[in-house]
Formats: structure tokens, sequence, C-alpha cells
């Protein structure tokens, strides 16, 4: 891309009226440079079966690409028809239990369905070969949001135990690795393969959470190689992801994608701390090495009712944009140009509140548009290198959530949280992001651990023997790692190791245990950390880790536990392996992430900055360093700038090594080096 793009996604289809020139004529005044259009309209482009009707979306995108607007068109098959339920509805999904999806939401199919799949690919067809050649098209985003949906349905538990098959090869092989003796569950014929519901076996479990990945990676490569059969060189072919949604591989899902996307919300006002943008940049970043999009993001409130409405204070709309661009963003679209009047999403506000008319998230969003246009062009395509990385199992996050080790937070939705994923993951990237530690994210499937310093490893529950030796030997080279506790505990059949834990990791470790217990919160005998009182606490679960090569860094508080150590450290060849034989407080995590910084030797200026002033930074298509600075409060902050000199975009303003700058309440400062 040659420069930022910055838009919304608009539904000219959900307007009371007809107002697509008084539309047009804002958004071209405001600077947007994109929108996305069509996911929704399967029931418009194929009013009934087999009558095709794209000439109310002519209208759209003509208008757009008349007033210098790009478009990005959607395949719009995550909400189907009426009359494709009506007629079909064993593609409705079936859940656990015997309960079937109904019609009257979105996303309630099953994916795998052969009747679903020949109306989907009828419809991107006759989609694609009508829209293809239209000049204002960019790119085409496959579905939308997809998952699994929970599905449970007879077809798909046939194409599981053909996966089975092709995996194990043959019952008594399966009933080996999956220890099917106990209880009794052996089988002689792959007849007898009993279906998902009640499903007891923890092998069981984890195999169909991959196979559901597996699935909905499949999907998406299907309809991303349809859109590629039509697409010309200039488009490219995205979807946009959910953060929070793991039953997906999304490596396995972009190969056919030229460029990941990703919807991202998150709080406001008081609650806004950057965290999620910089989570979700840094995950999807990661996926591809590439630059990203953002698909869809906080305009002004969120929610499925009225509970939730907290619009964004000055700036931080605005913040938010570049918060994005400086984890490598180079898209930021709203969700959603206009507020819709009725449906699950009426409090989903968009740039324009229900009145339609031009106010105070649309004048900051013309602010940012118009600032972009001045120099986008320097921020564009921002190439982030980072020496330390995180292990995202997608195995380990199933079977933890499968199998917990303690009850699930409330996440900001109201429902239950997901323990690995947001809990100990978030945990990690948490204090990094607070600190301005850069961090990439590595998955057992491609992790190039040499590539960085220091890699952190969360309660890696699952992984075979070549993971754990891989992860020994780059400790023995010279690496550095954090681990936290069950990591090595079970294989990748979801089997405990024979073995003293922490199995192949004995080593590299330094110590062994026999006995683990859950934890009510402990104080870390004298604070040896020296944080707060209040931070000095440790819960949830404990190792009773016994040294062999490894040293001590904490033990509990506790007349019985104290003489466990509660974290280590062990040299290993030429590195080192930091173990967490415990949940800590963040205080503490922060203590334990600064220390192997340094002990790395990548300590950089940028940990001299804590939250809420974060930077970020990366280098342009031009070869010169971009840094970001964020204020994240309500007070003005002051900084002492610590880079080369450079020119401070927003104000057009040369800045020299040392110089005193001050930030605004939610506000930004990007300076380009000379």
């Amino acid at each position: 891309m040659d420069n930022v793009l910055y838009g919304a996604a608009y539904y000219h289809e959900y307007m009371p009226s007809d107002r697509l020139a008084d539309d047009l004529k804002l958004m071209k005044e405001s600077g947007m440079s994109v929108v996305r259009v069509g996911e929704s309209t399967w029931s418009l482009f194929e009013p009934r079966e087999g009558e095709f009707d794209f000439a109310w979306m002519d209208r759209i995108i003509d208008g757009l690409h008349a007033n210098g607007i790009k478009v990005i068109l959607g395949t719009p098959t995550y909400s189907m028809p009426a009359w494709l339920w009506h007629k079909h509805p064993e593609v409705l999904v079936d859940y656990e239990k015997g309960a079937q999806a109904y019609y009257g939401i979105r996303q309630n199919m099953d994916i795998t369905n052969p009747t679903f799949l020949f109306y989907s690919e009828r419809v991107i067809r006759k989609m694609m070969e009508h829209y293809a050649k239209h000049p204002g098209i960019i790119g085409y985003q496959v579905d939308n949001e997809t998952t699994s949906y929970g599905v449970n349905n007879y077809d798909f538990h046939v194409s599981f135990v053909n996966y089975l098959k092709k995996k194990f090869g043959t019952t008594e092989n399966l009933n080996k690795l999956w220890g099917l003796n106990y209880w009794g569950m052996t089988m002689n014929d792959w007849d007898e393969f009993p279906e998902k519901d009640g499903v007891t076996n923890t092998a069981y479990k984890l195999e169909w959470e991959r196979f559901k990945r597996k699935s909905v990676a499949g999907y998406l490569s299907w309809q991303s190689g349809i859109v590629s059969e039509y697409k010309r060189p200039d488009q490219f072919i995205t979807h946009c992801f959910m953060p929070s949604v793991q039953d997906i591989d999304q490596i396995e899902s972009t190969k056919k994608m030229d460029v990941i996307a990703v919807n991202v919300y998150h709080g406001s006002q008081d609650n806004l701390t950057g965290d999620e943008i910089a989570f979700a940049g840094d995950f999807f970043r990661s996926v591809k090495m590439k630059n990203y999009l953002i698909t869809e993001t906080n305009a002004q409130t969120i929610g499925w009712d009225s509970r939730g409405q907290y619009p964004p204070y000055d700036g931080q709309l605005r913040q938010n944009v570049y918060a994005h661009m400086g984890s490598g963003a180079n898209m930021v679209e709203y969700w959603h140009w206009h507020s819709i009047h009725y449906g699950q999403e009426t409090y989903w506000k968009g740039v324009l509140s229900h009145d339609l008319q031009p106010n105070r998230a649309y004048a900051e969003y013309s602010k940012t548009a118009h600032e972009l246009q001045k120099y986008g062009k320097k921020l564009v395509n921002l190439k982030i290198t980072n020496k330390v990385a995180i292990l995202f199992s997608h195995d380990a996050n199933a079977a933890l959530n499968a199998v917990p080790f303690k009850n699930a937070k409330t996440d900001m939705w109201g429902g239950s949280s997901n323990i690995y994923r947001n809990e100990l993951v978030g945990q990690f990237h948490r204090v990094l992001y607070r600190n301005n530690i850069g961090v990439d994210f590595i998955f057992p499937e491609n992790a190039k651990f040499e590539d960085y310093k220091l890699v952190i490893i969360p309660a890696l529950y699952i992984a075979g023997d070549d993971l754990l030796n891989k992860i020994s030997k780059y400790v023995e080279n010279g690496g550095h790692v954090i681990m936290q506790f069950k990591s090595g505990f079970c294989d990748e059949n979801s089997m405990v190791r024979p073995l003293l834990a922490p199995g192949p990791l004995r080593k590299a470790c330094g110590f062994y245990y026999q006995e683990f217990t859950n934890l009510k919160e402990l104080a870390l005998k004298d604070n040896p950390f020296k944080v707060d009182e209040a931070s000095n606490k440790v819960f949830d679960w404990s190792e009773y880790l016994i040294p062999e090569t490894a040293r001590p860094l904490a033990y509990y508080d506790h007349p019985h536990l104290g003489k466990f150590p509660a974290i280590t450290i062990n040299n290993f060849g030429k590195g080192t392996l930091l173990y967490e034989g415990t949940a800590v407080s963040d205080k503490i995590q922060e203590k334990l992430i600064l220390q192997e910084i340094e002990r790395a030797g990548i300590k950089t200026v940028d940990q001299d900055f804590h939250w809420p002033l974060i930077t970020k930074s990366g280098v342009n298509d031009s070869g010169k360093k971009v840094h970001y600075y964020y204020n994240y409060s309500s007070q003005k902050s002051n900084l002492v700038y610590p880079h080369k000199s450079g020119t401070e975009l927003v104000a057009g303003k040369a800045v020299s090594t040392g110089t005193s700058l001050e930030i605004g309440p939610w506000d930004v400062l990007i300076v380009e080096e000379n």
C-alpha cells in the first residue's frame, strides 16, 4: 500500500430511507478513503433461489468510486437467506446434546455441509463474475468472523472419523494413544467411534478441537481459492478474524490470503488502556509476519444493549487509530458508518449517530483522516522487529479450557474468560506492553526461536517431545526463556508423561516435581521482588519444585509449602530458563520480565517509560525510524525524547535528542527520525 487507509463499513441497505447522496458527500468531506460493503447481503443478492440482483449494490460501489473512495467487498456467506434455511433445514448447525440452531440469527450454519457449500459457491461466483473488473474494488473479504459455530452435525462427525483414520491408521493405534482402555472404551472398528456428545476422553476433546480449527481453515481457504480465480493482480483477499476466537487455525487459514485483517473492540473512556489494540496487533501481525488491516473497531459505543454505552472521550478516537498503526496496521475501519435503527446492534453505534448528522465523532474522524492525507505515506507499511516472543499454543489453549486448573474470570462481554489466552498469555503480553517492550507471537508449528533473545512460554500443557527438545536446544545455544507452570506435562495426545515432571524439559529447567496443588492466595517469603504488599502474592496453582541445578528465586510464605521454591532460574548451556511454578501478580511478573530483559541484553531506553505513557516504533518505507508516544490518561504528560533527532509529524516541528515534549490527555506524538 502507498498510504494508510481509513474508513468504515457501510450498509446503505439498512437505512430507513435513501440517503446515498448525503452519505457520499459526508464521507468525501471527512477524508474517508475506504469502505467495506456486502458481507451481510446474500438475501439481497439472491432474494429467491437462483435469482440474482446486484443493481442496488452497483449504485453504491459506483458512487463510492466516483467520490474517490476505495471499496472492499465481502462474500455474503456468514448470514444465509431465509429461503435456503426453509428449503434445506439440514444446513443449520447442530450443537452438542442434540440442540439445533434456529433461523433468525447469523452464523448458524454448518460450514462443512455440502448443500450449504453448493449455494455459497454459487453466490460467490455470481458476485465475482459481476464485480471482479470494477475499478473501485481493491480487495475482497471472504466470509466474516468465521468460527466453527460449535458444529456437531452428523456429517461433521463422519468427516472427523475419516480424518482420524488418516492420522492414526488403525483403531488399535488410536486405542493406545488415546488411552481408551480407561473405562473400557476400546474400539475394534471405526464404525464404533462415538459422536462428540458427552465424550469425556481428553485426547478426543483435544483432537476434536484440532479438527474444528482445521475445518474452519479449510472453509476459508476454499473461499479464498474461489475468489482468487477472479480477482485482479492488484486486488487482495483477506478475512476479518476475531481476537478472542481460537477455534480456528489462523496460519493455515491465511495461506491463500494476501493480507490478514482483524476486528478489535475494547474499553473506552477511563477503561481505554491500549491493551486490546496491542495484543490483537501483535498477534495478527505475527501470523503472516506482515502488516495487517483493521476491518472493524469502536466508533462510538459498543454492545448488544444499552448497558455498555461509553462513548470515547475527546481524542480517544484519534488516538486509537494511531495505536493500531503503531502496531503495524495499514488500515483502520470502524464498524460502522451509521448507527442502526433496528435489530440486535442498535446500540453498537457508528461514526454517525441515529440522527445521521455530523457530530463529535465525525469531527474527530475528519480531523484524523485529513492528518493521514498529509503524512500517512510516512506511516504505512511500518516494519516492526522485536527481540522478544510469546509462544502461543492452540493445543494448550484447548486443553486448559477443557481441563481447567481454576475458575475463569468474567470477560468484557460478561461471559467466561478464556483462561489460557486472556489470563495467562494476556498477563505476559499486558506486562510487556505496559513496559514498552515490543513482542511478536510465535506458534509451535513454525516457531523460529533463534530469531529472538527472549522467548516467553505460557503454560505449555500440551506438546510433543520434538517441540520440548527444540525449546531445550534453544536455551542450550544461548537463548533465554521464561516458562510457566504446567509446561511439558502432557504429550501431543493429552497423555500425561510417565516421567518425573516436567519430562523432557527437566534438564533445561533444572528441577523435577511429583506433586502440585491448587493454591489460595499466598505471599512470597520476605517479598523477594520488593513489590508493594498487595502485589507480593501468588495464587491458583503451585508445583512442588525440587531443584537439581536450578537456583530458587522465591519461596512461599507458608508452613508446609515454604520448603518448595515458587520460582527458579537455571543456567543450561549458554542460556537460562526462568520457571514460574505458580501464578504471580502483575507486579511480580513485571519484575521477572524486566530482570530477564536485562539478562538477555535487550533493554532499551523505551523501558524508561511506563504506562500510561506508551511508545511503539518501526521503520517506514523510506528506511526511517518512526516513534509513537501515547498518553493513556486524562492528565497531560511529559517526556524527554531519547532517540535520534527528527520531526514531530503532527505539529511539523523539529525534535532533538533530549528535547522535553508534552503530550496532552488522550493524545499522541509521532516522531520520524532524520
